[in-house]
């Protein structure tokens, strides 16, 4: 295992992360234009990592982030709350007209050859004015936290919001905590935001706190600007591809003791090769691979990272931590919405091997 030093002492919380909470709405199978009715998602890369950890795995989680007091914000507190989930929230009043809002995403399922369509309404976003200050780290920490996390979707909404995941990255590791990141570059948020440029000169100021780093080939290569193979070319299972990328990142960042990320080969919007893998300097592991039977891809990432997560807490070994991010990321593959609906005995048998046959 890499040199991660967890602590061991006596915590309010087992994991806090820091980001936006957004509500998705979902037409299902149906593309917008055709929809007639919509299901509700409460969601947010960071919040589905925090949700994943205290339902499936029973963690002691929190979620700093901004509320609104509105019709919305009383919708997502409560499935907050649903979720386990600690809520620390900056408060925003909402004027009746224009916010500020509780940021609506849009997301289809696809199907076959027709993909998932994502696209956003996050004007007037009280996530998006968070800034430095509005949380007393010195308290929140002081009572104990074991892991932080936090990633690039909340960085990309303003620059204040960059700016606070580093004031919380910094109070995070004064306190003991360990850091973590998930890169989860959004072309389309950057888009606004000075593009991959300024994408790039942000994850860079970021990731120099950070103790673990998460990403895909393409979070890798668009968000960081590492010098990869073109993964276009070759297999999206080679490992071997994505060991190279992880050498480059632990030479520019040296502080990183820990890259992992998932493979995914889609071959249609429900059905994908998945595999992942981890890199620390001392050691590297490799998941199995499976075809996914997609229901809703949305939140399999962070289902990975959860799962990853607990295994290095629960003081699992690095092969061990792998498997149940993979076995977690692909269960969540299989249920509606973005945050886990597994049980841990489901995903400790999947990560050991387990099949889809009926339990009786």
């Amino acid at each position: 295992m890499a040199k991660l030093e967890i602590r061991q002492d006596d915590c309010e919380l087992d994991f806090l992360s820091l980001g936006a909470l957004v509500h998705r709405l979902d037409p299902g199978r149906y593309p917008f234009r055709k929809a007639r009715s919509l299901n509700i998602h409460v969601s947010g890369g960071e919040y589905n990592c925090a949700a994943n950890l205290a339902d499936c795995f029973g963690l002691k989680t929190g979620i700093a982030t901004a509320m609104v007091d509105y019709g919305i914000g009383e919708m997502v507190q409560t499935r907050v709350r649903e979720m386990g989930v600690k809520p620390i929230y900056k408060w925003f009043k909402h004027d009746g007209a224009r916010g500020p809002n509780i940021a609506t995403v849009y997301s289809d399922v696809g199907y076959g050859v027709r993909p998932p369509v994502v696209f956003y309404n996050r004007a007037n976003e009280a996530g998006a004015m968070l800034k430095p200050g509005d949380f007393d780290w010195n308290d929140i920490f002081g009572r104990g936290v074991r892991w932080f996390h936090s990633g690039g979707i909340f960085a990309a909404l303003s620059e204040t919001t960059s700016e606070l995941i580093i004031e919380a990255m910094k109070a995070a590791k004064a306190s003991g905590a360990i850091t973590s990141f998930d890169l989860n570059y959004r072309g389309k948020l950057w888009e606004s935001m000075g593009g991959i440029d300024q994408a790039q000169a942000t994850f860079k100021k970021i990731v120099e706190h950070v103790d673990v780093l998460i990403g895909n080939e393409e979070d890798l290569q668009l968000g960081l600007g590492v010098k990869g193979p073109n993964v276009e070319k070759k297999s999206k299972l080679d490992a071997s591809i994505f060991f190279q990328m992880m050498l480059e990142v632990h030479r520019d960042f040296p502080n990183v003791k820990m890259v992992a990320t998932t493979m995914r080969e889609v071959e249609s919007a429900n059905r994908h090769q998945w595999g992942a893998v981890v890199w620390t300097p001392e050691d590297q592991a490799v998941s199995p691979t499976c075809e996914l039977n997609v229901l809703d891809r949305i939140g399999g990432g962070d289902g990975f990272a959860s799962g990853l997560i607990y295994g290095i807490l629960d003081g699992r070994d690095l092969d061990q931590s792998l498997r149940l991010g993979w076995a977690h990321g692909a269960l969540s593959t299989t249920f509606p919405g973005d945050v886990t609906m597994a049980r841990l005995p489901e995903v400790e048998a999947f990560a050991e091997g387990g099949s889809a046959r009926v339990q009786r």
